[in-house]
Order: structure tokens, then sequence, then C-alpha cells
């Protein structure tokens, strides 16, 4: 806590003295143009052509909350047990600022809980994404984080602290300044957070006549904590009025530590127990990540024409250790066995990626657009492991794996589009050609061993406005698309993991891309109602998949045969009085997967629904406040289908010094209800019922103020960067 005050100190001394200086006649007449300060509250949702626009800060509960956490209470935004981010029922593909992270789903929700949600200006949710999006993915959420553009030095303070069964604080500083050409811009943020994850397994096996044979009673309880600490920098330079370069470089340092203890006991059909087993494992990681971007942008003319281009450099490094024990005992309790061992984990990834976006408009409303996109990535993963039975440590070949991925992407795209008095036309094509190796480098006991593909798609989409009225009021949109989910590079590696006595994990590397085709009609009644129907059709669908060898389970990503899902979603913003905004979305849903998994039929389907409502209240004297409710109908991921749930929060604002700050109070979970129960289906003579419980019921407060100056200035828009869609892919 001290940091939080040293930090808030430092702010207000930058602003009393920043408010002292002497104001030049330029900016009086800034200062009284009060016309143009916007003071006006931002809608939460702004529903544009082929996007949703989510304005962070008009949700008051974000600022004691972390981006994953705001991201799972914006509408249509789904995060499994497995850290996967999916949007309307698609795989997304999450980019920050345009840019991907290259991270498995795992690191990716990791990555995201270190970052602020006060942090976050925007989430762009692209449910069919055009030609110009990376075609990896179902659809696209785009994370935009704050940056100031006015004049003089500008920014932003936050601080928050949160306490559920363990306590959280994050802070946050964002700071600009403009100069003449010149442009500087830094974010730092510092997040430290520990959690709790509660896993109960109850799997029975079976004979082929269904009779049970034995079942075994599992619980895993595990915590993690970090503390998160990075920097972001970049500058802007305007050459000219046409012509801006520029540069970001971002780093962060984020050691994790991870403990888990789980106990185990193998029933007979009688329900007496025949052994038990209890181990632990401790782990620790020190991920040091960076990333460096160089920007260009060049107008032709001041009627859109333009070229920009980025060229990307990334670099993730997550040098860890784990020390487990196993023990296994007969029913009186006497050691049966025991294993002590552990891994070094070295991963090491790197990307480079280079893009160029070049736009033409042409006259009586029409234009195309075009670009180019090559990306290659490197992914190096050493795990050693290590016998740690004996008075030093033997490194056991038959169980270590280094296994390397390399993937080069090259992609290029067209757009072109043309608007009549009531109809808009858009046609996009891309072409993505993707050459991918994976090798296993050979020790003492696993031998050499590499593969190789190269494919070339293309994907099409194609959207039509229509409006029904001329004031352009009552809008109807068509569109159609295909889209291509590449297994991230971790789910190729063929190497057997052990998670505790009965589950391993591994990859497979005979998984093949998933590709999936989405028609969508949609109706927008101004900002206040939105209505869409939606069919996607899914071929070769990844999903984790599990099965049964003997007792033990081992859990691997494959490809299912087929699925589809239908659609309707319903958006709203109502204002029943002058004081109360109600934002609602509902969707209902049928969904069906078919295929195999190992020796088994795998039909899963069901019909669900999902409703999201946020109530936003706000009173005299700088008062607000919220009340939100999520539910979330019965579902299905691949094998596992999963039990209805729901949640609700609420959180007050009050603003202080002259607007410019607020203090911010917050529930999370009030009634503790968000607890996934799910079943596993398709398991040659054997079931499973799960349930997780992690620490979601959490009360908070936060603190932000602003700084600086109030006058707009007119700042270079940074194009999405070159590194895009092999982010969630990269371990």
């Amino acid at each position: 806590m001290k940091t939080i005050f040293v930090i808030t100190a430092i702010i207000l001394c930058i602003h009393n003295l920043y408010a002292q200086q002497p104001v030049t006649d330029s900016a009086q007449k800034k200062v009284h143009l009060k016309a143009v300060e916007v003071t006006a509250k931002k809608p939460l949702l702004v529903q544009d052509i082929d996007k949703t626009i989510v304005n962070v800060d008009a949700m008051i509960s974000s600022a004691a909350s972390n981006t994953l956490e705001v991201l799972e209470k914006t509408p249509g935004v789904l995060v499994d047990n497995n850290g996967q981010i999916s949007l309307n029922g698609k795989g997304a593909l999450v980019l920050i600022d345009g840019r991907s992270t290259y991270l498995s789903a795992q690191d990716l929700s990791s990555y995201l809980r270190s970052i602020p949600g006060a942090s976050l200006d925007k989430i762009e949710l692209i449910d069919n994404p055009s030609a110009k999006y990376d075609a990896s993915g179902g659809a696209v959420i785009n994370i935009r984080l704050k940056k100031n553009r006015q004049n003089g030095v500008n920014g932003n303070f936050f601080t928050s602290y949160s306490q559920g069964v363990y306590d959280r604080e994050n802070t946050n500083l964002n700071i600009n300044y403009k100069r003449g050409k010149l442009n500087f811009f830094g974010n730092f943020d510092y997040s430290r957070e520990r959690n709790y994850s509660a896993d109960d397994n109850n799997r029975q096996f079976y004979t082929d006549d269904t009779q049970l044979t034995n079942s075994v009673l599992l619980q895993n309880r595990r915590q993690n904590s970090f503390r998160s600490t990075s920097l972001r920098v970049g500058m802007d330079h305007m050459v000219n009025k046409n012509t801006t370069w520029g540069f970001v470089l971002y780093g962060d340092l984020n050691p994790h530590k991870e403990w888990m203890n789980y106990r185990s006991s193998s029933l007979n059909p009688g329900h007496i127990t025949d052994s038990t087993s209890q181990g632990f494992m401790r782990g620790q990681d020190r991920r040091k990540n960076g990333a460096a971007n160089l920007n260009y942008q060049h107008k032709f003319n001041n009627e859109g024409r333009e070229l920009s281009a980025d060229l990307d450099y990334i670099r993730y490094q997550i040098p860890g250790t784990q020390h487990l024990q196993n023990n296994s005992f007969l029913p009186d309790g006497t050691l049966n066995d025991q294993a002590v061992f552990g891994y070094n984990l070295l991963p090491g990834i790197d990307i480079y990626s280079f893009k160029a976006d070049y736009t033409h408009p042409l006259k009586n409303k029409a234009g195309w657009e075009a670009g180019v996109k090559s990306s290659y990535v490197t992914n190096d993963n050493n795990s050693q492991y290590l016998d740690l039975e004996g008075s030093y440590p033997v490194q056991d070949d038959r169980r270590s794996n280094h296994f390397i991925y390399r993937e080069n992407i090259n992609a290029a795209y067209i757009n072109a589009r043309k608007s009549w008095r009531r109809i808009g036309v858009q046609a996009g094509l891309r072409i993505e050609n993707t050459h991918l190796q994976g090798h296993q480098v050979a020790n003492t006991y696993t031998p050499d061993s590499s593969f190789t593909r190269t494919y070339t798609n293309l994907f099409p989409s194609v959207f039509v406005s229509y409006k029904l009225d001329s004031a352009g009021n009552n809008t109807v949109t068509a569109s159609i698309n295909r889209r291509i989910n590449r297994p991230n590079y971790q789910l190729l590696n063929p190497f057997l993991f052990y998670q505790d006595n009965y589950t391993y994990t591994a990859g497979n590397p005979l998984l093949r891309a998933q590709y999936q085709t989405q028609y969508a009609l949609k109706y927008q009644h101004r900002q206040n109602l939105g209505i869409g129907l939606q069919y996607g059709r899914f071929n070769d669908i990844i999903f984790q998949t599990t099965e049964a060898a003997g007792n033990i389970f081992i859990t691997r990503p494959g490809n299912v045969f087929f699925g589809y899902m239908i659609l309707l979603s319903v958006n709203t913003q109502l204002k029943p009085t002058t004081w109360w905004s109600l934002n609602a979305n509902l969707q209902l849903a049928k969904m069906a997967l078919k295929g195999t998994v190992g020796t088994e039929d795998l039909r899963n389907g069901t019909s669900t629904g999902r409703l999201n409502i946020m109530n936003q209240f706000s009173f005299q004297k700088g008062w607000s406040a919220e009340l939100t409710g999520l539910y979330f109908g019965k579902d299905i991921q691949g094998q596992r289908t999963v039990d209805p749930r729901y949640r609700v929060a609420a959180a007050v604002q009050k603003k202080i010094l002259k607007d410019k700050g607020s203090i911010r109070l917050s529930a999370e979970d009030i009634f503790h209800t968000w607890i996934p129960k799910e079943r596993v289906i398709s398991i040659k003579q054997a079931s499973v019922y799960h349930t997780n419980e992690t620490d979601t019921q959490r009360i908070g407060v936060a603190f932000t103020y602003r700084f600086g100056k109030e006058d707009f200035a007119r700042k270079r828009k940074h194009a999405d960067n070159a590194a895009d869609a092999e982010t969630e892919r990269a371990n």
C-alpha cells in the first residue's frame, strides 16, 4: 500500500505545480471554448455497422476489476475454465490495441488478470470480421487501452484494493506530453493478486454392461499469486501535416507462484476405500516479456487516401520450476509408494511481423483498401523432468521434452465498398499461406522427429446494408464470411505432462485447423434496439478431449467432425427515467456437435439462453451507481455440459476534486453463485462430474484522478499493428 500513497502524492504534486504555470493567450482561448469540453457520460454500448463498442469507463465496477473480469461481464463474451475466450459462441482472437499477445489461452488469461480494468478505454466486439482482419478466430475482441490526446502534460492515475478470500491491488499511471510536432506517452501498471481454485471431481468407471467397477474422488486445492510490473512508452513525430512516424516499447516482469495440494480416494462398488493418494505441487516462474513497434503513416490528401505500416518484434520468456510429490497409501494408511520429481521449464517465444495497409477513397461514396502482412514465429519449449528422490536431481529423458515450433504466415487482402442513397455494399477477399514445422529434439531416450505442413486458403467476406428510412434510423445488415482457427503452438506438442496422480495432459501433432462459415442478419434501430440472427457451421472443431486409460484421464486436443450454432441476440438500451439507464442483452441459441472421441461417438447439443442486465443510476452531487445481473443457461464445451449459473454485482461512485477524481466502491458476485458445475460425456466406460470454485466474491474500493489540460489536440491514430492473429497460439 505504500506504493499507492507515494504515487498518489507525486501525481497531486505534479498537478499543483502544473496548475501554477502561466496560461498563454492560445491556451486561454481554448479554456474559454467550454462548448467543446466533453462532460457528457458515455453510453455503455455503442452499436456500429460492423461492431459493438463497450465504453469501459461507463462501467463503474471496472475500476476495481481486472481486464479478464471486465470481459466476463461484457455482453456475449464467455471465459471458460481453461481460459478460452469466446464471443457469441465462437472462439475469439483477442487483440490489445490491435496487437496480439502471442499467448496460449491460460497464459493470456493470466496476462489479462494483470491489466487493471481502469486502464481500458473501450472494448470492440467484432462478431463478423471483414477481410482486413486476420482470418484466425471466429470473432475478434479488440481491447483498447487509454490514450491521452491533449496538448501539454496530461494523464490519469488509478489505484484500487479489493478483498475476497485473498486481497488484490492494482495501480496504473498514464501520462502524455505533447509539444509542437512531438508527442510522448507512457503507461505504468503494477498489480498484485492472489487467487484460489477448488476443484472437485467424481469419476466413475463401468464394465461393458454398465456395471459400476470403481470410482475415484479427486480434490485439487490450488493457490496462485503474482506481482506484475509493466511499462509502455512511445513517441509520435509529425514530420509534416501529412506524415507521422513513431515507436512503442513495452516490457513487463511478472513473477508467479503456484501451490497445489491434491487428495484422492479410490472406492470399490460398495463405496469402500481401496486406496488413497495425496500429493502437492510447488511451482514458480519469472515471466519477462518485451515488445517493440515501429509505425508509419502518410496521408496523401484530406479525403482519406493514406498508407500505414507497422513493424513488430515480441519476445516472451517464461522460465520456471515445479516441484511435485505423490504418495499412495493402502486402505490401512500404510505408505505404498512415493514419487518425488520436478520440472525445469524453459520456454521462449520470438515473433517478427510486418504489416502495411493502403486506403483509397473514390468518388460517389466508394473506395477500396488493400494490405499485406507477414509473420514469423518461433516457439522453443524445453521441459526437463528431474528425479528428486536421490541426493541430487537427475534428468530423466524418458519424461523430458524439447519441442520447437516454427510458423510463417503470409497474407494479402483487398476490400471494396460502395454506398448509394440507402444501400451499402462491402466485399473483400483475404488469402493466407501458412507454413509450419514442428521438431521434437532427440535425447538419450526420445528419437528425433519432425513434421511440416503448408496450406493456402481463401477467406471471402460480404456485407450488405439497407436503410429502411431516409434518416437511417432503421438499418438492416446481412453478412457472410469464412474464418479459420489454427491450433495454438503448445497444442501440437505431443508430449505427456503430469498434472496429478490421475490426470495427464498432452498435445496432438495431427491436429488440423478448424474452419467455419458464418451467416448473419441484423436489424438496428438507432442505439436503442438491435436484433441479430446468426448461423455458423464449423468443420474440424478443435476441443480439448478426454479419454480414460484405466483410472488415468488423459486430456488432449482433438478435431470434432462438425458442429453448428443458431443464435438470436437482442440488445436494448432504455432510459426509464432521467436518472436510470438500462442495458440488456439476451441471447437464445441452439448448438450441436457431432464427431468421435477415441472410440466413442460424441453427440452433444443443447438449447440455451444468456441474459446480461446492467442498471445504471445517476444522482445529484456527483453520485452514481450500478446494479448488474448475469445469467448463463446450460452450455456445451466439447465433451462438457455445463450447468446454468448466475451472479449479481453492484457498485457506487462519488465524483470528487471538481469532477477530476472519483471514489468507487464495488461488490462482485454478491451471493457467490458463479461456480461452474459440469459433466464430461463420451468417455469409454466412464463418467465425470466436476465443480470449480474461485475467488469471485469480492468487495473493492478504487480511486481515479485525471490531471492536465482539457483542450483537445489531434494525435496520430495508430492503425492495428502487424503482430495480430498469432497471439493466442504462442504457448
